[in-house]
């Protein structure tokens, strides 16, 4: 009896053992395959998190102004989880899509791209939107040829142009600052909830070397004339009750200097509400963060880009742009989705998607009951 008793009490604990060693295998490969998806889970069930993320998507003016094209981007925030646009209210070109700002007019920049641009961010408003201004800063062509005084130089003092013939305004200029932050002020007057400036930073494309500004040039200066930008627009932003968020390089998240053209991601963030780095797969070198080919690796580059991002900034104020585009590789739903889960599994729960022609893969969103 008490051999057939040990031999039923041994094989009753090794079944549990089996058991539980069953249980704990599976419940830990169960946990590797929800955790790609735990991030946006949580955000998704939890209306009132939902409500705080940024989801969005780039207008340009003239889309924004077309009566077509403004009908279904209306049909997008009404069946996704789409919740804010970016409309531009300034481009390189130099042209400013809002009206009642004296300087704008009197050079003639002004645009009528959206001529009901009021009545558009009431309706947009009213779907629950959240609506930016985007405004380009120092890529310029049109104030830096009509105000030449403003302008990069070459060393025999005509107006530098970059590799696409765009002239640039000069940082270091207050001029400059002071033109468009009345063209900032201006979009916070009309109703955009926040600001977001644009090639905030120095030219990059071009012989830059040839660049002549109106102070003595260098690296510490150029960081120091973004930092002042950004704190004057601080100044007289937070008095009309907007965000101000900024637009950087991808790369900042990770790179130890300013890329020559004077971004510091950290420095800058802190000056602003968010910021925005654009992290495109496609606009990544061969072999960065170890991928070979990271336009091919969509999730693998933004996670790298994301997890480099928030050794340097708070997490609170990261909001990066995501290519819904394709450059040299085909993205369609696959490809933009990973993207969007490489921010989930960082606990980013904030994104833009861009498309320079603001068309957008529907089959990337989820829907907006979900």
């Amino acid at each position: 009896m008490k051999i057939h008793k040990f031999n039923f009490l041994s094989a009753t604990a090794l079944s549990l053992i089996f058991f539980l060693s069953y249980y704990t295998n599976y419940t830990n490969l169960n946990s590797a395959v929800v955790l790609e998806n735990s991030y946006e889970r949580q955000t998704l069930t939890n209306k009132s998190d939902f409500s705080k993320y940024i989801r969005g998507i780039h207008l340009s003016a003239w889309i924004s102004g077309s009566k077509k094209h403004r009908k279904l981007t209306l049909e997008l925030f009404d069946t996704t989880e789409l919740n804010t646009a970016v409309i531009d209210i300034k481009e390189y070109e130099g042209q400013v899509y809002i009206k009642g700002i004296k300087e704008v007019e009197t050079n003639k920049a002004y645009v009528a791209a959206i001529p009901d641009l009021e009545k558009y961010i009431l309706l947009l408003k009213k779907k629950e939107i959240y609506v930016i201004a985007r405004i380009v800063v120092f890529r310029d062509n049109t104030i830096s040829r009509k105000m030449p005084s403003w302008a990069i130089k070459n060393p025999d003092g005509t107006i530098w142009t970059d590799k696409k013939g765009v002239a640039w305004l000069d940082p270091y200029n207050k001029n400059v600052w002071d033109y468009n932050l009345k063209i900032a002020e201006r979009a916070a007057d009309i109703g955009f909830d926040e600001i977001q400036f644009d090639y905030i930073r120095f030219p990059s494309d071009g012989n830059t070397k040839k660049c002549r500004y109106s102070k003595p040039h260098s690296t510490i200066e150029a960081q120091k004339a973004l930092i002042g930008f950004l704190k004057e627009a601080k100044k007289r932003l937070s008095l009309k009750g907007v965000k101000i968020s900024i637009d950087v390089f991808g790369l900042t998240t990770t790179a130890s200097n300013d890329m020559g053209i004077g971004q510091k991601i950290a420095e800058m963030t802190e000056q602003v509400d968010y910021v925005n780095p654009m992290i495109y797969p496609s606009h990544y070198a061969k072999w960065t963060y170890g991928i070979s080919d990271p336009n091919k690796e969509p999730y693998k580059t933004v996670y790298s880009s994301i997890e480099g991002a928030l050794k340097r900034v708070p997490e609170k104020k990261l909001r990066p742009w995501l290519q819904d585009f394709s450059l040299g590789y085909k993205y369609g739903k696959n490809e933009v989705r990973a993207q969007i889960q490489a921010c989930y599994d960082n606990k980013i729960g904030s994104w833009l998607l861009w498309n320079p022609r603001c068309t957008y893969t529907r089959g990337a969103l989820k829907n907006k009951d979900e």
